[in-house]
């Protein structure tokens, strides 16, 4: 929720026919410049700002340089997927710790990472080495067999390297498919970018939605529904507003933060969503979204007691920005709302 010494931005009226003016300018910008410099991950990969907890960065940045196949963006994006960073994680087929490692495969693959002598599958120190070595290892099984390395090393993490020796790359299984696109969507957002990021031809019509819901008032979970009067709280209002362009966002705020690549502040474009936490070392702290639309304002749903409005993002807790993308939208879980 916002804190509440965010005072209102400029008058409601005023405003309206500057967001006019943006909606038709982002399609513009979007038609311009979509073709240009590419935001894809190569080369020497950095991560994102905050993108992975504090904690846990710089192991993610070490070991996800492990061999040729991995990355430290494509590490984080499995550790996010499987379990959110949570290192006490425990799923009912009884996955273990920060990457879900099942017993038996743990048993065989995990390594003291952190050296002190044992291999504990609830440290982060041994576990996230051991990810990556557990993906090295993978890879290694399938060097020979033809396509891009990193989609059959993950292939091979969901159905086993005899499967992608056997079709020679990923194999024709629907699981198996959408894993490996999960995750290298996932990597976009976990990965620094390198140039310009593309703009978002959907943008435009985001903005839209958000414009026409000024000057309604907060709900605590909020979606805009009937059943609470049309109402949004700060999550509610962005999800939505994508919704109206095919884009299914999660309704939680620091998920949403990983729908796509990360802009820096001098890049951003109206449609890109601006996120602010009280730790702007760590996007799962994230506690506030809101709809950029230039200029320095987003239109956002502040806190309780206050309405849908223009606000400034220039405030201590601006954590950073998301181009929301189709792809990056799709990969994320869902999760409870907590904005």
């Amino acid at each position: 929720m916002r804190k509440a010494w965010l005072v209102g931005g400029a008058a409601v009226g005023m405003c309206l026919s500057f967001v006019a003016l943006l909606v038709v300018g982002t399609y513009s910008a979007a038609a311009g410049l979509i073709g240009g410099a590419g935001s894809g991950v190569r080369g020497t990969v950095g991560l994102a700002k905050g993108a992975v907890p504090a904690a846990y960065q710089s192991l993610v940045q070490r070991w996800g340089n492990l061999c040729p196949a991995v990355n430290p963006a494509l590490l984080a994006a499995q550790l996010y997927q499987e379990s959110g960073f949570n290192p006490r994680a425990q799923s009912p087929a009884q996955a273990q710790g920060i990457a879900q490692f099942i017993p038996g495969t743990w048993a065989s693959h995990g390594v003291d990472g952190d050296k002190d002598g044992d291999r504990d599958v609830w440290d982060p120190n041994d576990a996230i080495p051991s990810a990556a070595s557990y993906d090295c290892s993978l890879a290694n099984s399938v060097k020979g067999v033809p396509g891009d390395p990193t989609d059959n090393m993950l292939a091979a993490y969901n159905a086993g390297p005899y499967a992608v020796i056997k079709y020679g790359g990923v194999p024709p299984y629907k699981e198996t498919q959408n894993y490996v696109k999960i995750i290298r969507s996932l990597e976009k957002s976990f990965a620094r970018p390198v140039g310009r990021v593309e703009p978002s031809r959907q943008a435009a019509g985001a903005i839209y939605f958000a414009q026409k819901q000024l000057g309604k008032p907060y709900l605590w979970g909020g979606n805009g529904t009937p059943e609470h009067g049309g109402r949004f709280d700060c999550s509610g209002l962005t999800q939505a507003a994508y919704r109206t362009v095919g884009i299914e966002l999660p309704r939680v705020a620091n998920d949403q933060y990983n729908a796509g690549p990360h802009p820096g502040r001098d890049e951003l474009l109206p449609g890109d969503l601006v996120f602010f936490s009280d730790d702007l070392t760590d996007s799962r702290a994230i506690r506030h979204v809101g709809v950029y639309v230039g200029g320095g304002y987003m239109i956002n749903a502040p806190y309780t007691g206050a309405v849908i409005r223009f606000d400034k993002i220039d405030t201590p807790d601006y954590f950073g920005a998301t181009r929301v993308t189709e792809d990056g939208a799709e990969a994320l879980p869902r999760r409870t709302p907590d904005a």
